[in-house]
């Protein structure tokens, strides 16, 4: 009876540390790295208030909603060049007009899990396979890549708009001082 209760103990230990490791993914390959991500973008969506969404630096520039909604168009997108289905019911439009915290949030997370199980059932001869994006030859591998780089990049743009509204990113709550 002890042995099994300090297996228990051991197991809710071990899973607890890996739901709190703020670096999750991190050096682990583009896999590891798309979930490090994923993780921050659906943790940063949920921290930042319904009524921000709608926020905007200045006139002419995205809202918060309409930059998580750029990276959920540019995801399906990108992942369309490499013969991906992308969702009907998702047009250009749909950066404008997908606006509520709940929506918003369901389409981000949908499109991630897509590109998550997308990249991970790629075979390598299915990534090295050529294909044209923006008028350039580019590899199925390469699309991921840019996939991945996309994100991150309009991260960084969230995670400005996040702290000059006074919202701390998440993660950097429980960084090691």
């Amino acid at each position: 009876m002890k042995k099994v209760l300090l297996a228990l103990v051991l197991t809710g230990i071990a899973v607890y540390a890996q739901k709190s490791d703020p670096l999750e993914g991190l050096w682990q390959g583009y896999d590891g790295e798309w979930m490090h991500c994923s993780r921050q973008l659906i943790e940063l969506a949920q921290a930042i208030p319904k009524e921000k969404y709608s926020w905007r630096p200045g006139p002419g520039v995205r809202s918060t909603s309409e930059v998580f909604m750029h990276i959920v168009i540019a995801n399906y997108g990108l992942m369309a060049r490499t013969g991906k289905p992308f969702p009907t019911a998702l047009v250009k439009s749909s950066e404008t007009s997908v606006t509520s915290k709940a929506q918003v949030i369901d389409w981000l997370k949908r499109s991630l899990d897509a590109v998550k199980t997308a990249h991970l059932q790629a075979t390598p001869a299915e990534l090295e396979k050529h294909v044209t994006v923006a008028n350039r030859d580019a590899t199925v591998a390469g699309i991921y890549l840019r996939i991945l780089i996309h994100a991150n990049e309009h991260m960084g743009q969230l995670v400005a708009y996040a702290r000059v509204n006074g919202i701390v990113p998440p993660w950097s709550e429980t960084a090691p001082k």
